[in-house]
């Protein structure tokens, strides 16, 4: 099972609505069996995933015999163990419109920070636990690697343990990015802290594994670390220009941040390019403004290239729709190629 997290330290870039499309493509277009993991204690993906009423079921009644969530995944965890839960059941696609399997998010997931911060420094004062309880994700990804062929991984902007937990876990990564300022700060933010956190791991791994490679060996302790290649592509939200007395003023500067993307993309994640990966061939494309489909797609749980009359679609929408599904289409397939699932 191949895992791609979609990350960003930039919020609001269409990173959720995207992943979970490019999910919806790789189950529909592709027929892979796809798994979407929610890590952003936001749970924006679980919502638009989940049907209003399951969804109101889980998070309603809290934990239950009928519902994992990736909280009650990491209960052990929270509790003192150093392993996860090893009954996970995620949620059915036969019971949404995306065609995946989906492992809900929790709010709750924000209160295991302290957790995992704390994990992060027994890594550093080289404690089996430590490295245990770091890498609880590729924990989860061995237990259900052989009923997918490829997990997406919709991450919180947030660079805290969460995040850095899931990024050292997974196999790669991709960046959707918006044309302005603070997301070209986000990619040089990710290209440092990545660094720094992969630096940590090795070096005190390393130490640790001279009397400890039967405790890493027994418990599944990453010895590669995958990410440290792991960038498959960068998308770039599309910006709507408006006229002011007959003017486009706007305009220039968006262009000249639109300019700056590919220089700065290469520069700053260049050292975890996948092998062989070029800056064209990251580019996996611009995002179309989506206007109102976006909000329709979240009250109809469904993705925008399956919306349909009775969800709302009219007017407009209909060419909107027709616009994005050729994006989807060029994008998912890209990305596919980029990580060896075509």
């Amino acid at each position: 099972m191949k895992s791609i997290a979609f990350f960003n330290n930039k919020g609001g870039v269409g990173k959720t609505t995207l992943s979970c499309n490019i999910a919806a493509h790789f189950a529909t277009r592709l027929r892979k069996r796809v798994l979407v993991i929610d890590c952003d204690p936001q749970c924006n993906a679980s919502q638009l995933v989940l049907q209003e009423g399951r969804c109101q079921e889980i998070y309603r009644q809290g934990p239950s015999e009928t519902a994992t969530t990736l909280l009650s995944v990491m209960k052990p965890i929270s509790e003192g163990d150093a392993s996860i839960a090893t009954d996970t059941r995620p949620e059915l696609s036969s019971h949404n419109r995306f065609a995946v399997d989906l492992l809900p998010g929790h709010p709750g997931m924000s209160v295991l920070e302290d957790r995992l911060s704390a994990a992060w420094n027994e890594l550093r004062g080289r404690q089996a636990g430590g490295f245990r309880v770091t890498n609880w994700f590729p924990q989860l990804v061995a237990q259900l690697r052989s009923r997918y062929d490829v997990a997406v991984v919709d991450l919180g902007p947030s660079l805290g343990a969460l995040t850095r937990s899931v990024l050292l876990g997974s196999e790669y990564f991709v960046t959707p990015m918006g044309c302005d300022i603070f997301s070209i700060v986000g990619v040089r933010n990710i290209g440092e802290w990545l660094g720094r956190w992969i630096d940590d791991y090795e070096r005190y791994l390393a130490d640790f594994r001279r009397d400890n490679q039967e405790v890493i060996t027994r418990h599944g302790i990453q010895e590669t670390l995958s990410i440290k290649r792991g960038f498959v592509g960068y998308t770039v939200l599309q910006y709507i220009t408006k006229a002011r007395s007959g003017e486009r003023r706007a305009t220039v500067a968006f262009e000249e941040i639109l300019t700056q993307v590919p220089a700065v993309v290469e520069s700053s994640l260049n050292p975890f390019f996948k092998e062989g990966l070029t800056i064209d061939s990251a580019h996996l494309g611009d995002i179309p403004n989506l206007f109102s489909l976006v909000p329709l797609a979240q009250s109809a749980h469904a993705p925008i290239t399956s919306l349909e009359y009775h969800d709302g679609l009219a007017g407009g929408q209909i060419k909107q729709q027709e616009v994005y599904a050729t994006f989807i289409q060029q994008v998912g397939d890209r990305l596919a190629t980029n990580i060896g699932l075509r």
